[in-house]
């Protein structure tokens, strides 16, 4: 069984985070580990604390993954600090991780901030040229590329060039602001749009999670790029579209909608 890494925050009400993180790739067929950069409490409705983890704490998480199974692929989702970012960074380049998917988690759904400034150019900086592809939302790209994005020309401008300062591909999310759920992978010099279908569902907490989560699972099983950002955007669109509503905010969606099995039957 191919495995899969993810290394980010905790999300106490289950839909993001390391929480949507192991959910989608156990239901994308890896077998899911974690290494936690922070607890928080938050829920639908917002983020009312974080606590880091200490670096050398997670140094030893990772170290303890790393030495017994290693990961095929490994996910990085919120890491709020420099310091927290150059321990990933330091780590990754001694295991010789491959397969590394960076979501560079900036804010939650709730609009709540979820990163530090210094460790955006520590991100930049450390963490982009150690990845096979980084997937920004419109917000974040703009962030990182320090150009403003109104419209899909706009956005390959963006992608182009985090991509040339990071040396790795960027997947950018188009999102309804700018192009629906038509998402823009820029690689080698190479675009290409990826087209999704608008599903009429409030409730997108973690959708950024769960889609960088799935690509990393499909590459840990053999996919290539393209074939791992189609495969995941058919997956978080049909978990969008069973219309999961928890919560008084913008809820989860059911990662586990294709579950079966004696396991997962409810009582009669």
């Amino acid at each position: 069984m191919r495995t899969a890494l993810s290394i980010a925050g905790s999300d106490s009400c289950g839909g993001a985070g390391i929480q949507a993180d192991l959910k989608t790739m156990t239901m994308n067929g890896v077998y899911a580990m974690s290494a936690v950069t922070a607890l928080t409490a938050q829920n639908t409705t917002g983020v009312t604390g974080i606590q880091e983890s200490a670096p050398e704490f997670l140094r030893q998480q990772l170290d303890a993954v790393f030495t017994d199974i290693f990961p095929d692929a490994v996910k990085i989702g919120m890491v709020s600090s420099a310091g927290l970012i150059g321990v990933i960074a330091e780590r990754l380049t001694y295991y010789h991780a491959r397969n590394v998917v960076v979501d560079p988690v900036m804010a939650a759904t709730s609009g709540s901030r979820l990163m530090k400034t210094d460790a955006v150019s520590a991100l930049v900086r450390e963490l982009l040229p150690l990845a096979t592809v980084i997937t920004p939302n419109i917000s974040e790209a703009e962030i990182l590329s320090g150009l403003e994005i109104h419209r899909e020309a706009d956005m390959v401008r963006a992608a182009e060039k985090i991509s040339g300062d990071g040396g790795c591909a960027v997947l950018l999310k188009g999102g309804h602001s700018v192009s629906d759920a038509n998402d823009l992978l820029c690689y080698a010099g190479n675009i290409r749009w990826f087209h999704g279908k608008r599903i009429q569902n409030p409730n997108t907490h973690g959708t950024g999670c769960t889609l960088s989560s799935a690509i990393a699972s499909n590459l840990a099983k053999g996919f290539s790029l393209e074939e791992s950002v189609e495969r995941a955007k058919a997956y978080i669109s049909d978990a969008l579209s069973a219309m999961l509503d928890l919560g008084k905010g913008s809820g989860p969606m059911n990662h586990a909608f294709a579950l079966q099995g004696v396991y997962g039957e409810e009582r009669t």
